[in-house]
């Protein structure tokens, strides 16, 4: 089974969220399923130093050559897209250093999509894939592209959803540039309130539609959660599954291997953080700081924490405001500590030390950092929604009566739920005995790939045309 997996980003190589994790975890969790993935990237600069094999040539694309340079991604084949007018800049991925989105994002991303379908309907180097996996608006084009192409038409496509927040909208003038047919810009086509939606290209043309945790594919089908796209998911039920995203367990593996041992990684972070000893729980929280992470909330709930005996430790960057709003609370009591800004060593040395780590968010497609936190023992306090919802067992009573619990929901989302979560976590942490029990619960928690792996190999399959 031969599938080219298209991404923006790519974990060791270059990452901003958690479809970098899922990106480059991929192509190893599938070759144990007897599927050869390749992986297509644009050619940042980090990624073309890891792409040192033969190059073919493009041609002129959105504006410059191109070419197609093959290195590896661990174990597999890479594909970077060398197009140095649209990938070599100083600045993040997708945006400048102003802080904004680069102004041609529409005409990166598009050629991301065009390459993609270009190496579907022709293949490279002898090699073709049965089908090409998608992720997110950056490669929704590609189905429409490959449709253009009568070579590419035993090819099948599935698109997966990470984040349908974000859906790549470019103006309708650009129509041309991106070299769309313009009979597809319909309500029933790629057309988004008047604008062009490269997520929705992708979302109609696609073969098969996933997105990241079965429940979070039932939201989308909800105007709450499918942000004006829950119509056109609702036309294609049939074609869309969830599957869970999971972690590398071998890169995310505890330095202990009881939660007796986790005792010295607290006390390590509270002096690396300049918390004082106190007898009750720390929570971490290491996320992105937004209103979509329901960390707005996590300030309102603060002392319900702080009050009952806890301590909170967070890492993150994001809305001013809220970064503000976290080095006040800091400010205001030994308690609280926090770093703004993103260090990998201090998340790990934070996931070994806490307690409790804190997801709030208001929608998760999947999540990853309570995945992290059930590998580590370190209990999740989540909220009731997607895959968050998917990957922790609440301790209510029946599941405490049965010894399966291995952490806390709360809903609605709300600041007096979160609140109450706290309270609860608390007095749980108190109970010994208990706590140790859905810390053990947690650490037995599988949480890799293999299940999920096996599920996207069996629906490749459905979708695959033999040859």
């Amino acid at each position: 089974m031969r599938v080219l997996s298209v991404a923006s980003e790519c974990v060791p190589l270059v990452k901003t969220g958690g479809l970098a994790d899922v990106a480059g975890a991929l192509p190893g969790a599938l070759a144990r399923e007897g599927v050869e993935m390749r992986t297509l990237l644009p050619g940042y600069p980090a990624v073309m130093a890891a792409a040192d094999g033969p190059a073919h040539d493009l041609g002129d694309l959105f504006g410059g050559p191109a070419r197609l340079v093959e290195g590896r991604l661990g174990e597999a084949t890479l594909y970077a897209l060398d197009a140095p007018h649209l990938f070599d800049r100083p600045g993040g991925i997708y945006l400048g250093p102003d802080g904004q989105d680069w102004p041609d994002n529409p005409q990166r991303f598009a050629a991301l999509s065009r390459t993609a379908a270009r190496v579907a309907a022709e293949g490279v180097g002898g090699w073709q894939p049965q089908v090409m996996h998608l992720h997110d608006w950056q490669a929704g084009l590609a189905p429409l592209y490959l449709g253009t192409q009568a070579a590419g038409s035993g090819v099948a496509t599935l698109l997966t959803i990470h984040n349908i927040a974000f859906q790549g909208l470019a103006p309708a003038a650009m129509i041309d540039t991106l070299g769309l047919p313009p009979a597809g810009f319909t309500p029933e086509g790629y057309e988004y309130w008047g604008q062009v939606s490269a997520l929705k290209a992708g979302l109609v043309h696609a073969d098969a539609i996933s997105t990241v945790s079965p429940t979070y594919a039932s939201e989308l089908l909800t105007p709450e959660f499918g942000l004006g796209l829950d119509g056109v998911l609702r036309a294609r039920r049939a074609d869309l599954c969830g599957i869970l995203n999971g972690i590398d367990e071998d890169a995310w593996t505890p330095p202990y291997r009881t939660p007796r041992g986790k005792g010295r990684h607290t006390r390590r972070l509270r002096d690396e953080l300049g918390l004082p000893e106190r007898e009750g729980p720390l929570a971490v929280v290491i996320s992105r700081l937004t209103g979509q992470k329901g960390l707005d909330l996590l300030i309102e709930a603060l002392p319900a924490l702080i009050d009952g005996g806890g301590q909170l430790a967070l890492l993150g960057s994001g809305e001013p405001v809220l970064e503000a709003a976290f080095r006040d609370a800091a400010a205001a009591s030994p308690h609280v500590a926090v770093r703004i800004g993103y260090d990998e060593a201090l998340s790990r040395r934070m996931i070994a030390g806490g307690d409790a780590i804190l997801v709030p968010s208001r929608f998760e497609p999947c999540g990853l950092t309570q995945l992290y936190g059930l590998r580590f023992g370190t209990v999740p306090v989540v909220a009731r929604t997607g895959g968050l919802a998917d990957t922790v067992i609440d301790a209510n009573p029946a599941a405490i009566s049965a010894g399966v619990a291995t952490g806390l929901h709360f809903h609605p989302v709300t600041a007096d739920r979160l609140a109450q979560a706290l309270v609860k976590m608390t007095a749980l942490w108190h109970d010994r005995t208990l706590w140790q029990r859905m810390m053990r619960n947690a650490m037995a928690q599988p949480v890799g790939w293999d299940v999920s792996a096996r599920a996207y190999a069996d629906l490749y399959r459905s979708l695959a045309t033999p040859s």
